[in-house]
């Protein structure tokens, strides 16, 4: 299997276009150790020629044409792009299904409390109905969780896991959790066996997750923000980390503390907000996180399983 990451910033990227705090502003004049990111999305492949997407950023048009394995087809128009799923609603995740139109029809799984949001309430599927027939959409079960299988990728297999992060601002389920909402992938090669947990918005840590952790070789989870009351304390939000359905990377009960608890992983961050100062290669923050065995994604970044 492999994993290429499209985009590892959070919504906003890095450096997010109004941002003049002091990771995009050093970010800008180069006065930090740092590399630019796009918003987060991965792609998957069993063979390197077929990809499964994973989460359509706003920048996906962009990431497509940084990525030849994306860009690639037979005819006059295509891509190497089979399917997409989301993992939930969020605008930084499903934006760039607007962007993919004039590669529809296009498979697409999602469970249906996202479907039900992307439907309604940022009716994108509703609009794209208009070119070619739309999205066709398949459904990702959650009670209980089905494993699932993409047919232009046949030797991985999905498997969601529910996550308690928190639904969009535009949903009713904000602050009102729904199984469904949001969810997590442990995505198996059948021919070895091995797994990747993908997540890129953890809230909670709940026994799903914990078991999904076990059962994986890599994962690829939330790396939103150092501490959960980032926002607050640089004076560019209002709400703590947590709020808004994070994990702080830092503390006790921070993702570092987490993935502590699995020796066996390769463990990588991924959604990281422009404030998180592990954007600075230079930063203690990000001397920590290396030396506690976590990687800092980066955008173009290729892992093998």
């Amino acid at each position: 299997m492999q994993i290429l990451v499209l985009g590892s910033a959070a919504g906003g990227g890095f450096p997010q276009w109004n941002c003049h705090c002091e990771m995009c502003k050093g970010a800008r004049n180069g006065t930090i150790n740092t590399k630019p990111r796009s918003q987060s999305s991965i792609a998957v492949s069993d063979d390197g020629k077929n990809w499964i997407l994973i989460n359509a950023s706003p920048d996906i048009r962009q990431q497509i044409n940084d990525n030849k394995p994306l860009a690639q087809a037979d005819g006059v128009r295509g891509s190497g792009i089979g399917a997409v799923i989301v993992t939930d609603s969020q605008i930084d995740h499903t934006t760039g299904l607007i962007i993919l139109r004039e590669g529809l029809p296009l498979n697409l799984y999602c469970t249906d409390m996202v479907n039900d949001d992307l439907c309604q309430h940022y009716p994108i599927l509703t609009m794209m109905q208009h070119w070619h027939g739309g999205y066709q959409r398949h459904a990702i079960n959650v009670s209980p969780c089905d494993p699932f299988m993409i047919d232009c990728c046949p030797q991985l297999e999905f498997t969601p896991v529910p996550l308690q992060s928190n639904a969009p601002p535009y949903s009713p389920h904000r602050n009102n959790y729904h199984i469904g909402d949001s969810i997590g992938l442990r995505i198996t090669d059948k021919r070895h066996g091995k797994s990747l947990f993908y997540a890129p918005g953890l809230g909670i840590t709940n026994d799903e997750v914990l078991q999904a952790l076990d059962q994986a070789d890599c994962a690829m989870v939330d790396g939103t923000l150092w501490q959960d009351d980032e926002m607050i304390t640089r004076g560019l939000g209002s709400q703590l980390g947590s709020q808004m359905g994070h994990m702080s990377v830092a503390g006790d009960k921070g993702m570092i503390a987490l993935l502590s608890q699995f020796p066996h992983l390769r463990k990588i961050l991924i959604h990281i907000n422009n404030t998180n100062p592990i954007l600075d290669e230079d930063s203690v923050e990000y001397a920590q996180t290396l030396a506690a065995g976590v990687e800092v994604s980066f955008d173009g970044m290729l892992i093998q399983l």
